[in-house]
């Protein structure tokens, strides 16, 4: 599975300029993600603050915000090795939720979206008992 440390590494390496290109590309892409999320978490911050009926100071919703995004960051690298080590290369709802294993609380809810999550899929993706064959009936009855 390839991240972005590893597009870095490729280029640090002096591989060709399409490697450099692609590092660049994907430093930029993952830039104006981290500044999406900063800013969804400011507007999260700032709403619960008025909910309150409080004003939240500007460094500290920034820091919230920080505290934020690198906590997403650690999260979403543990779940990438929890799927390596399972020998996968896509993640499951399985490994997040092994990620939050230090936080209860969490891994409770993140339980309870997965289950709510199985319950919306539609029927036609459950699947089939296997019938048993003849020659199992067969040990039966010995």
């Amino acid at each position: 599975m390839e991240t972005l440390a590893d597009d870095a590494d490729a280029a640090l390496a002096g591989d060709s300029g399409g490697d450099a290109e692609r590092y660049e590309a994907a430093e930029a892409e993952a830039e104006l993600l981290r500044d999406r999320f900063r800013l969804a978490v400011i507007s999260i911050a700032t709403a619960e603050g008025k909910k309150a009926g409080m004003t939240v100071a500007e460094p500290v919703v920034a820091c919230i915000a920080d505290l934020a995004y690198k906590s997403a960051e650690q999260l979403a690298k543990d779940a990438e090795l929890f799927a390596q080590h399972a020998g996968r290369k896509s993640i499951k709802m399985d490994d997040v939720i092994l990620t939050a294993h230090r936080n209860e609380h969490l891994m409770g809810l993140l339980r309870t979206f997965s289950q709510e999550l199985k319950g919306k899929e539609p029927a036609s993706s459950e699947r089939k008992r296997k019938k048993s064959s003849k020659k199992d009936d067969r040990a039966i009855d010995v």
